[in-house]
This record gives structure tokens, sequence and C-alpha cells, in this order.
């Protein structure tokens, strides 16, 4: 099949079922984030800052680019974060005016408590949704056979 071609009902239905499965992960996620007194991008902006590979510094930029979201947008779920005292700012370590954001023992306490659910939510789910991944993914290995 070229690249101009349609796609068989089979795969349309394969990519809408694992859309379908995605969302009702995220939808789990909001409600979660919600139930433990957060929003879902404050939660994903604790996870992104907790979670940084070693060597990555967790300025607001970096955590801007991770979330896929404007400065001014991380820099305002900062403020409301630090708000609730889940994070702090502080100065780079080597350069002062950068300025770097960590999860106080409370941030870590709420991140700790959704990362827990999150991962009992996978466990239960995850098996149809990787089921759904592989649907799509054996649809593309024949069609880039063929």
């Amino acid at each position: 099949m070229n690249a101009d071609s349609d796609l068989t009902i089979d795969r349309y239905r394969d990519l809408a079922e694992f859309r379908r499965q995605i969302r009702r992960f995220l939808h789990f996620s909001e409600l979660t984030a919600k139930e433990h007194g957060v929003e879902a991008q404050q939660h994903q902006l604790l996870l992104a800052v907790h979670g940084l590979p070693d060597g990555t510094n967790p300025t607001i930029r970096e955590i801007a680019s991770r979330l896929f979201i404007q400065h001014h947008s991380a820099v305002e779920l900062v403020d409301r974060l630090e708000g609730i005292g889940a994070i702090v700012r502080h100065p780079g370590t080597q350069d002062k005016r950068e300025v770097w954001v960590r999860l106080t023992p409370a941030g870590r306490a709420v991140l700790r408590k959704l990362a827990l659910a999150h991962r009992t939510e996978l466990e239960r789910s995850g098996p149809e949704l990787a089921q759904a991944l592989n649907s799509v993914l054996r649809h593309s290995r024949r069609a880039a056979a063929s």
C-alpha cells in the first residue's frame, strides 16, 4: 500500500481502539490526580521533575519541554505547586541566574501516592493497552513488508 492510499477499515478500528485505551488511562489519571488534590498537569510536572534523567537540570525550560507546553505555562504550574507546598525553587548550582525546581517532602508524598495508583491501574489495564498497540504495529509491519 503506498502512502497516498487509504487504510483498511480494520486498521482504522485498530487505531480507534488504541486511542480509546490511551484515553481511558488518561481519564483515570486525570480523576486520580484530582482525588489527590492536584490537577493532571500538576501531576505531570511532579513526575517530570522527579523522573528526570541523571544529569538533566530541573529548569522551567526543561520542564516545559517535557510537558510540551509553553514556558509561561510551566511557570504558572510551578507557581501553583509552590503555593500548595509541593515544590520549591532554588538557584542553579553553576548558573545562579537559572531557577531549578525540586519536590518538597509533601510533593514527593503526593507523587508517590499517584505513582502507586497509576502502577496498579497499568497492571490492570496495561494488557489491553499493549494488545491494542500490538494490533496497530502488526498492521504497520505488514504494510512495510508489502
